[in-house]
C-alpha cells in the first residue's frame, strides 16, 4: 500500500523539481482560494466567481497547443523556469491591486487571463519533463509522488489561505505566494538542461495537427480526456464554495471546503502502492470518475459541515485514483517526440472541464439554487461516465499488461 519513493532516491533532478514545485504550488493554492474570495467579496455573486473560471479557460484553449508544440522543440527546464518568473510577476500585480483602497475587479480578470496563458505555456513542458528525468519503470511511482506533492499543497495552501484571509487580509495572502516562487526558481536553476531529443523538430501548425491526429486515433487516450472532462464539467461545484462557506461560517470554512478534496486525494496518493497491480486502467478511470459523481451528490445533500467535508474528501480520493491511472497511460504510451503536444491536449482536457464546470455550477446555482446545482451535477457526472464508457469500448477494455 505504501507509496514508492524510488524516483526521489535515484534522480537528483526529480528531487529538485519535487521540492521546488511543492513549495511553489502550495503558494499558488493560497492564491487559488484568495482570487474567488476577492471576487465574491467585491460582487457577492457566485456567477462572477464562475466567470473567473471561464476567463482562465479561454487563454488555455488558445495557448495550450502552442505550449505543447514548444515543449517538443525547446529545453523543457528552461521553459518552465521562464514561465515561473512570469507567474511570480503576475502574482505581484495581485498584491498591488489588493492593496489599493478600492481594488479593481477588471484587473483581477486581466491578471487571471494572463496567468492562465502563462500556465498554458508552462504546463506541457512541466508534464513532459518528468518522463525525461526518471526511468520508464518508475513513471507510475513518480506520478504518485507528484500527486502526493500536489495534494499536500492543496491541503496546506487553502488552509493557510483561510487563516491569512481571516487574520491578515488579501495583500499579505497574495504576498505569501510571491515569496514561495523563490523555492521553485532556485530548484529549476540547479537542474540540468533537458533539450529536445530530436533537434530537427520545429513549431508549426502541421506539428500541432499531428498531435491531434495521434490522439484521435487512440480511443484509450480519448477516453482519458473525455471521461475526466465529463466528470469535471458536471461535478465541479467550486464556484459555489464562497456562497456555501458564507452559510457555514465564513473565510475559515472556505479554506476547509477547498482543502477537503485534497485530504481525500492525499490519503489515496499515500496508499497508492496497490495501483501497481491494476492492469485495466481504463476501467479504473471510469469507475473512479463515477465515484466522484456519487460523492458530489452526497456533498449536495450533506446536512452538516462535517458530512459535507467527508463527502468532498471521498470525491478527492476518487479523483486522485482516476488521475494516477490517466497519468500512467499518458506517460507510458506516448512517444517522447510527441509528449509535449499531447500534454497540451491533456491540459485542455483537464482545464476545460473544471473551467466550464465552475461556470455551469454558477449558472445553475443562480437559477435553481446551490443544492440543485450540486446534486444535478453529480447525477449527470455518473450518467455521462456510463455513456462514454459504452461509446469507447477500447478505453473500457484497455489493459496495461497488453499495451
Amino acid at each position: 500500500m505504501a507509496i514508492d519513493l524510488t524516483p526521489l532516491r535515484e534522480s537528483r533532478d526529480f528531487r529538485l523539481l519535487f521540492i521546488g514545485q511543492g513549495v511553489s504550488f502550495a503558494g499558488s493554492m493560497i492564491t487559488y482560494v484568495a482570487v474567488p474570495f476577492q471576487a465574491f467579496a467585491l460582487t457577492h455573486s457566485s456567477l462572477v466567481v464562475g466567470l473567473i473560471s471561464l476567463t482562465e479557460l479561454v487563454p488555455i484553449l488558445l495557448v495550450a497547443f502552442v505550449g505543447g508544440a514548444l515543449a517538443d522543440v525547446v529545453d523543457r527546464r528552461r521553459m518552465v523556469l521562464m514561465t515561473e518568473v512570469a507567474m511570480c510577476v503576475l502574482t505581484a500585480v495581485l498584491v498591488a491591486n489588493a492593496a489599493l483602497p478600492h481594488p479593481q475587479l477588471w484587473l483581477l480578470f486581466v491578471v487571471i487571463a494572463a496567468a492562465a496563458s502563462v500556465d498554458a505555456l508552462q504546463r506541457p513542458s512541466l508534464d513532459a519533463l518528468v518522463p525525461r528525468i526518471v526511468s520508464r519503470e518508475h513513471v507510475p511511482a513518480a506520478a504518485a509522488l507528484e500527486s502526493l506533492r500536489g495534494n499536500l499543497g492543496q491541503v496546506l495552501g487553502p488552509a493557510i489561505a483561510g487563516g491569512l484571509l481571516a487574520i491578515a487580509g488579501l495583500p499579505v495572502t497574495f504576498g505569501v505566494d510571491v515569496v514561495t516562487f523563490g523555492a521553485s526558481l532556485t530548484a529549476l536553476a540547479l537542474m540540468r538542461a533537458v533539450p529536445p531529443r530530436d533537434e530537427g523538430q520545429r513549431v508549426s501548425v502541421r506539428a500541432v495537427l499531428d498531435g491531434v491526429r495521434y490522439a484521435r486515433r487512440r480511443q484509450d487516450l480519448l477516453g482519458t480526456y473525455v471521461v475526466d472532462m465529463n466528470a469535471m464539467f458536471f461535478g465541479m461545484p467550486l464556484a459555489l464554495f464562497p456562497q456555501i462557506a458564507a452559510g457555514f461560517g465564513g473565510p475559515a470554512v472556505l479554506g476547509l471546503l477547498y482543502t477537503a478534496p485534497s485530504v481525500g486525494a492525499l490519503v489515496a496518493a499515500t496508499t497508492s502502492g496497490w495501483m501497481r497491480r491494476v492492469q485495466r486502467h481504463g476501467r479504473a478511470i471510469a469507475l473512479a470518475a463515477a465515484a466522484w459523481g456519487v460523492a458530489i451528490i452526497g456533498f449536495g445533500f450533506a446536512p452538516s459541515l462535517a458530512l459535507a467535508l467527508l463527502a468532498l474528501a471521498a470525491a478527492g480520493a476518487a479523483d486522485m485514483v482516476s488521475g494516477l491511472f490517466r497519468i500512467t497511460i499518458w506517460n507510458q504510451t506516448i512517444p517522447d517526440s510527441m509528449r509535449g503536444r499531447l500534454a497540451g491536449i491533456e491540459m485542455i482536457s483537464y482545464s476545460s472541464g473544471p473551467g466550464l464546470g465552475n461556470l455551469e455550477a454558477g449558472v445553475v446555482g443562480a437559477l435553481a439554487g446551490v443544492r440543485a446545482s450540486v446534486v444535478s451535477g453529480g447525477v449527470l457526472c455518473v450518467l455521462g461516465t456510463v455513456v462514454l464508457s459504452a461509446a469507447l469500448p477500447r478505453f473500457w477494455r484497455y489493459d496495461a499488461g497488453r499495451a
